[in-house]
C-alpha cells in the first residue's frame, strides 16, 4: 500500500476505508487517465477495452445472467437501465438488444467518446453530478466502481433517493477484500496487502459490509454470489502477485471453469457454488442484487 494512506474501519458498516481521503484531483487524475490503460502482456485489468474483447464470451455470459435476473424480479417489459460508471460501454450494448432503455455515465473521456461513436446514450460526469439525465430508473449497475468512490454512503443514498424508481434494482459488483484466502495468502508469502492501491480503491468490502450498507441505505438485499476464488491459486503455489503473468494463466482458468460448466448446462450450479462462498465471505468479486424499498 501506498505509505502516505492508512486504512480505517467504518464504526457503522465495516467496510475499511483509505485515510485521508485523496484529493478530487488526484482521484481525477487517476481515474480519467490511468485506469483503462493499464493492461500489459503480464497484467490484467479487466476494465480495459482489449481485455473485455479477449474474453467476450466469458463477460457476455454473465451480463446474460444478469438480464435473467432483472427479468426475473422485473418482468419482461421495456425497462430503463443506466450503468453507472459505463467505462467502454459493453453492457450497455448487450443491453441495448434485449429490450431496455440503456445509459451511461463515467469520468473517462475516451471511454465516453468510444460509447458515443456506438450511437450510445451516455455522459461524461463527475463526482458533482451522477444524473445528467435527471430521471429515474428501473435498474442501476454499479460494477467496480464503489470501490473507487470518495464517498459511497452518498452515493448509495443518492441512488436510492433520486435515480431508482419505487423497487428499482441496485446491482453492485465489487472485489471481495481481506476475505480468509486472500489475508492467508497474504500472511503466507509476506505480499505487503496487494489489493491494497489508494488512490484507486479506496473502500474494501465484504459480503457482510456491503449488505449493512444497503440495507440502512432503504435497500432490501434479494441476492448475492461470489466469483471464483482466484486467491486459491495463490494458496496452490502459483504466486501471481510476484509473478504477474501467472495472473493472465489463472485468469484464463477461471474462465475455463465457468464456460465448460456453462457448456454442460451446469450454469445453476455455478451460481450456487458462488452463493455459497458468498456466505462464506469467500471469493474474489461481491456481485449483490437489491431493491429499492418503497418509501
Amino acid at each position: 500500500m501506498t505509505k502516505q494512506y492508512s486504512l480505517s474501519k467504518h464504526p457503522e458498516y465495516g467496510y475499511f476505508e483509505v485515510t485521508p481521503t485523496p484529493s478530487p484531483a488526484t482521484i481525477k487524475e487517476y481515474y480519467v487517465n490511468e485506469f483503462y490503460a493499464q493492461k500489459s502482456d503480464d497484467k490484467i485489468n479487466d476494465s480495459t477495452l482489449e481485455v473485455q474483447n479477449e474474453s467476450k464470451v466469458f463477460y457476455e455470459s454473465w451480463r446474460s445472467d444478469l438480464n435473467n435476473i432483472i427479468r426475473q424480479y422485473l418482468g419482461n417489459g421495456t425497462l430503463e437501465i443506466l450503468d453507472f460508471g459505463c467505462g467502454w460501454c459493453e453492457t450497455i450494448q448487450y443491453f441495448s438488444t434485449h429490450n431496455y432503455q440503456c445509459f451511461g455515465i463515467d469520468p473517462a473521456e475516451d471511454a465516453i467518446e468510444h460509447g458515443k461513436n456506438l450511437g450510445l446514450n451516455v455522459r461524461q460526469t463527475d463526482s458533482n453530478n451522477f444524473n445528467p439525465f435527471e430521471q429515474k430508473f428501473d435498474v442501476v449497475l454499479l460494477q467496480n466502481v464503489l470501490e473507487h468512490l470518495a464517498n459511497p454512503e452518498f452515493v448509495i443514498e443518492n441512488i436510492h433517493n433520486t435515480m431508482l424508481k419505487d423497487n428499482g434494482l441496485l446491482i453492485i459488483d465489487v472485489p471481495n477484500e481481506f476475505n480468509d484466502f486472500q489475508v492467508a495468502a497474504n500472511e503466507l508469502f509476506g505480499l505487503d496487502e496487494w489489493w491494497v492501491v489508494p488512490p484507486a480503491h479506496l473502500n474494501y468490502f465484504s459480503p457482510n459490509s456491503l449488505n449493512a450498507l444497503l440495507e440502512d441505505k432503504g435497500f432490501n438485499v434479494l441476492d448475492k454470489m461470489s466469483s471464483f476464488p482466484l486467491e486459491m491459486f495463490l494458496l496452490q503455489g502459483n504466486n501471481y502477485v510476484k509473478n504477474p503473468a501467472l495472473g493472465k494463466q489463472s485468469h484464463q482458468q477461471r474462465v475455463n471453469f465457468e464456460l465448460n460448466l456453462r457448456k454442460l448446462g451446469k450454469t445453476e450450479v455455478l451460481h450456487d457454488f458462488y452463493r455459497g462462498l458468498a456466505d462464506m465471505g469467500l471469493g474474489r468479486q461481491i456481485l449483490m442484487i437489491s431493491q429499492r424499498k418503497k418509501t
